[in-house]
């Protein structure tokens, strides 16, 4: 197997861990100095708050932002949010604010002969707000009002474009009107179609500009929504608090206290979760190698767990539009296939992923029920310098003395290719920047400081490659349709960053997401994997192993790993957590 650059070793990490943990006393404030004085996660259980370490601080934890920020960065939403329903750990969808989900061919669903719909949802009985002000039905009237203002960004996202309107029928009852059959109408949940509190927001709404209104503390540091934790103090840059909320849907959560810590370091991360100054790690921290070292801490006195689950897909999104394109030729689909045949996966998904990663051919699972069906119409492209070369060939790129390709002029063809800082990512961006060197092609690696996460215009416009992470639910195939292009008039919030527009993807993505019968939308989703690898817009790379640990003193339902492609994360149940008796 070929060897690739790395950007920490094994030996590192060990000592960093080895120095970090001789270093903390059991009742030391975590490494971030985001602890009290007197207080640790050292502390009797009866008197400890829980301590969570995450990639980032995000802009907001609202659960539908008015602000495009990173993925990685979205842990902390579920802490201090509810939505109308929920997958299960299992990945089945189940109500959540509301008491059942509409359902075909009943009153709750009905679809009419011009094509529009309505669906018709009734809220859990008592529902509030974060400050105890009765959660109705007219917040989510007000909710619709608000992302579906244009200037706001949001308007054109699913579901909020294809909603005609919203009308409340009594305080726990509201009808949602449909301009066209929706499918996922029963399925509106996570950053779908959250409620907005009308109490607290609708006079500002009515009286300010949208750059105003989305700059309001409420949005960040004033934040009141209906989750299990209600927001009690953020520290911009440090960490955020909360504590359980008396009146969340799901009854009160077991412990008491949490914070959030802002670690985006690893090494540091893994410290803290040893010396017990953390007890859980969030997602898109951890690598495969920290993994192993928890594994060897822990393993004989049964310290703490290590999650594994493949839900994790990484692909390399590539700039399509001219005028950010660099070089030009990436718009030419012959380039994005030599690129592609030059990403020799299976040995650094191997090496980065400790065996337990999938390699991906495109953009759904293979763990799909159906995805015999995707794989007999996508696409491959194996690792083939060869075919690599023809293709360059093709497009007027020869290699030079130095087995780089150069075009006809002599231009080297030199690529960017962009990931988000941390070690784990660091090593990957160095493994396929190799693979493709190697393949002949002029790559400079580049790593996107922390502080840079929520830049979400100029990830939009990185000009070469750019490897992003994060989950790819059978909802997320809307991220390549052209009205998600991210854009100044979306506010940069569109997820399609490479800019690409293919009208037949269009199309296929209305064909699913207006089926309601799932068997009935296999067909779609097969045809949008067909043209995703046939055109290119992203090149896939792996299923990486999302792996989130937790020590041994807090236990739960939720605290499971998932082996379903849309499965939530962990923290989506945390209020079934508890302290070890």
């Amino acid at each position: 197997m070929r060897r690739f650059k790395s950007g920490v070793s094994m030996l590192s990490i060990c000592g960093a861990v080895v120095l970090v943990v001789a270093a903390c006393a059991p009742a030391a404030a975590p490494a971030t100095g985001g602890g009290q004085q007197g207080e640790s996660a050292a502390q009797p259980a009866s008197q400890q708050r829980l301590f969570i370490s995450v990639r980032g601080e995000p802009p907001t934890v609202a659960r539908k932002p008015l602000v495009g920020f990173s993925g990685a960065l979205n842990d902390p939403l579920a802490l201090f949010n509810a939505t109308l329903s929920q997958r299960d750990v299992q990945g089945e969808v189940v109500p959540y604010l509301a008491e059942a989900l509409p359902q075909v061919d009943t009153d709750t669903w009905l679809v009419f002969p011009d094509g529009r719909m309505e669906t018709t949802y009734t809220l859990k009985p008592s529902l509030t707000w974060h400050d105890g002000t009765p959660l109705t039905s007219e917040d989510f009237v007000f909710s619709w009002q608000v992302y579906a203002t244009p200037e706001l960004g949001t308007s054109n996202s699913p579901p909020i474009g294809p909603m005609e309107d919203v009308v409340a029928l009594d305080p726990r009852s509201f009808v949602i009107h449909w301009k066209q059959i929706y499918a996922d109408a029963a399925d509106l949940q996570e950053d779908d179609f959250p409620p907005l509190p009308k109490h607290l927001l609708r006079e500002k709404f009515q009286e300010m500009d949208p750059v105003e209104f989305g700059g309001l503390p409420y949005w960040s540091t004033e934040y009141v929504g209906a989750g299990p934790y209600r927001l009690t103090r953020w520290e911009p840059g440090a960490f955020v608090e909360g504590e359980a909320f008396d009146g969340y849907v799901l009854g009160r959560p077991k412990i008491d206290r949490i914070k959030v810590l802002f670690i985006p370091d690893a090494n540091t991360a893994l410290a803290n979760l040893l010396a017990g100054e953390v007890h859980y790690v969030g997602k898109y921290v951890l690598s495969s190698d920290h993994a192993a070292i928890l594994e060897g801490e822990w393993g004989p006195t049964r310290g703490g767990t290590v999650l594994y689950s493949p839900t994790l897909l990484y692909y390399s999104v590539v700039q399509l539009r001219p005028e950010h394109a660099d070089p030009a030729a990436l718009v030419d689909v012959r380039v994005r296939q030599a690129l592609a045949h030059g990403f020799d996966r299976a040995p650094a998904n191997e090496v980065l992923n400790g065996g337990r990663g999938i390699v991906a051919d495109t953009f759904t699972s293979p763990l799909v029920p159906f995805y015999k069906d995707i794989e007999r119409v996508i696409t491959k492209y194996p690792y083939d310098p060869r075919r690599s070369q023809q293709l360059m060939e093709t497009v007027g790129f020869t290699k030079g003395p130095d087995g780089l390709f150069v075009g006809r002029d002599g231009t080297p063809f030199a690529v960017d290719m962009q990931i988000s800082s941390g070690p784990k990512n660091e090593r990957q961006v160095a493994a396929l920047s190799d693979s493709l060197r190697a393949a002949g092609f002029n790559v400079n690696p580049s790593i996107i400081p922390s502080a840079q996460h929520r830049d979400a215009e100029g990830r939009a416009k990185a000009p070469g490659l750019s490897i992003r992470g994060g989950g790819a639910s059978l909802s997320s195939l809307q991220n390549f349709t052209s009205r998600l292009v991210a854009s100044q008039e979306n506010r940069w919030t569109g997820q399609n960053y490479g800019g690409w527009v293919s009208p037949a993807y269009d199309q296929a993505y209305i064909g699913f997401s207006q089926t309601p019968r799932f068997t009935d939308r296999v067909r779609h989703i097969t045809e949008m994997n067909r043209l995703l690898t046939e055109e290119l817009p992203a090149i896939f790379e792996w299923w990486e192993p999302n792996i989130t640990a937790h020590v041994g003193s807090v236990i739960g339902q939720g605290l499971i790993a998932t082996q379903n492609p849309d499965g939530s994360g962990e923290l989506t149940r945390i209020h079934e957590w508890a302290w070890q008796p």
